[in-house]
């Protein structure tokens, strides 16, 4: 096996690792509606996060850009394939983390998801695979346009569905009335 390879095998092998302990936490592999579809649209709905991508999906990429990012500012005198391992275990430590009960839960309590029972194995895969091309992408493309990319993903899903990755992260930890309000249409 050549040496510059072994990054991209770990990368591998945790996301095959994350997949299986998703299986063992109870997560189901694949919607319960008993198919895949690869788009569900649909925001508050039960098949939300079930499927391969939805409106979710853009905050999975924004994170592998911002993880590149953060990664050439703290680690750059790593290769790019170990940095690629840094932040797919990031983000599968999300992706576990925000399947727990607890998270759901909170979720639920704090958000206007109120149909989320958290994700599909399947959902989770299609998550890191979203990472992973937005770390590629911002690997290859200028600055500006990862910039680009992040405004524009986090502008059309305000605009969509009110919520986006910066909305989600403020609900999370710290839920604001008045925007849980315009999230549900109120």
């Amino acid at each position: 096996m050549r040496r510059n390879m072994v990054p991209y095998w770990v990368t591998a092998a945790v996301i095959a690792a994350c997949a299986i302990i998703l299986l063992q936490m109870g997560r189901v592999p694949y919607c319960a509606c008993g198919y895949i579809k690869i788009w569900h649209g649909q925001t508050f709905s039960s098949e939300s996060s079930q499927h391969l991508f939805d409106w979710y999906s853009p905050s999975h990429l924004i994170h592998g850009i911002l993880f590149y990012g953060a990664l050439w500012v703290v680690a750059r005198k790593l290769s790019v394939g170990w940095r690629l391992v840094i932040a797919t275990l990031i983000e599968v430590a999300w992706e576990i983390s925000e399947n727990t009960d607890a998270v759901i839960e909170h979720y639920r309590a704090v958000t206007i998801s109120l149909d989320y029972y958290g994700d599909s194995v399947v959902n989770s895969m299609a998550d890191l695979a979203a990472m992973l091309i937005g770390f590629w992408l911002a690997r290859k493309l200028p600055i500006w346009a990862s910039v680009a990319i992040i405004i524009g993903f986090e502008a059309l899903t305000i605009f969509l569905i009110r919520d986006g990755l910066a909305l989600n992260v403020l609900m999370l930890l710290a839920p604001i009335e008045a925007v849980r309000d315009w999230q549900s249409g109120l």
